[in-house]
């Protein structure tokens, strides 16, 4: 029985990846935190996957803090690049795969038509670099790695756009959201069931992916269909990105294309309403 190692599992993904692991049980499973085991120390980290005979890791840990990070470089680099290289040199030594976890967030939006794996990158704020410096450090170090760039996650578990909507929607009679930036929101129990669905598979293809919800929003649409959902009286009005000014710069469109994951791995993916009508039963 092969031992899947997942870091950051207190996070969202990590949390759904708990969950979506009773569905699996061809698997033994080590959920970690950084309490548990810290990825930046690449000693420990070698120890960690020795002891416990792992052979495969599945990193959730990240920093996420966008605007946060633009003045925070220092860890969000070690957490999100430096980190990355420790797991890629440990795997690469321990003949280990590599599931790693990036953004849409490594494009800078300035694009019209879904992102595919291999169009160009240009990040525009320090999150989306370190994330795509993360990237490069894995392939540089390690063969055998697959990285899935997801985009607008979301969840019954921890902090994230849905939950702050239902709750400002609940404590306020209006709301301003941006309406012109586009791309698809993610639930992350679909990610983590397909992931495992991928390592359950035979079929481990090294690479870059794509994965996110079909369909297409923008926040203001994605928000409108919170509150139908949730059954919130709440009037929402649209804003553009320069009546709301953020830290660091958010990418215009970042809609990713998912062709490759669905046909190299025969995964169906679901439409973001009907996730997101699943999140909310769960959240009410």
């Amino acid at each position: 029985m092969k031992t899947i190692l997942v870091s950051g599992s207190n996070g969202q993904l990590g949390s759904e990846m708990q969950k979506a692991s009773k569905r699996y049980p061809s698997f033994q499973y080590i959920f970690t935190d950084v309490a548990e085991l810290d990825i930046c120390d690449k000693a420990a980290l070698e120890a960690f996957v020795n002891k416990n005979k792992v052979d495969i890791i599945v990193n959730c840990a990240a920093y996420t803090a966008v605007d946060k990070a633009e003045d925070d470089q220092k860890l969000c680099y070690k957490i999100n690049r430096d980190a990355v290289r420790n797991i890629g040199e440990v795997a690469a030594k321990n003949h280990l795969k590599v599931v790693q976890i990036s953004t849409d967030y490594v494009f800078d939006g300035t694009n019209y038509i879904p992102y595919t794996e291999d169009m160009p990158v240009c990040p525009a704020s320090v999150y989306g670099k370190s994330k795509l410096d993360g990237e490069i450090a894995l392939k540089e170090v390690c063969d055998n790695a697959i990285i899935i760039r997801t985009s607008w996650l979301y969840s019954f578990y921890g902090n994230n756009f849905v939950k702050t909507m239902m709750k400002l929607g609940k404590e306020r009679d209006a709301l301003n959201v941006i309406f012109d930036q586009v791309g698809t929101p993610t639930n992350a129990a679909d990610l983590a069931d397909s992931i495992l669905k991928i390592l359950s598979s035979e079929k481990f293809i090294p690479g870059i992916y794509h994965f996110s919800n079909e369909g297409v929003c923008s926040w203001y649409d994605f928000t409108k269909a919170i509150h139908r959902l949730a059954e919130i009286s709440c009037d929402v009005r649209p804003i553009e990105t320069k009546d709301y000014p953020t830290r660091a710069p958010r990418p215009h469109y970042s809609v990713l294309n998912k062709a490759k994951i669905k046909t190299t791995f025969d995964i169906s993916i679901p439409h973001w309403e009907e996730s997101l009508t699943k999140c909310i039963e769960l959240l009410k």
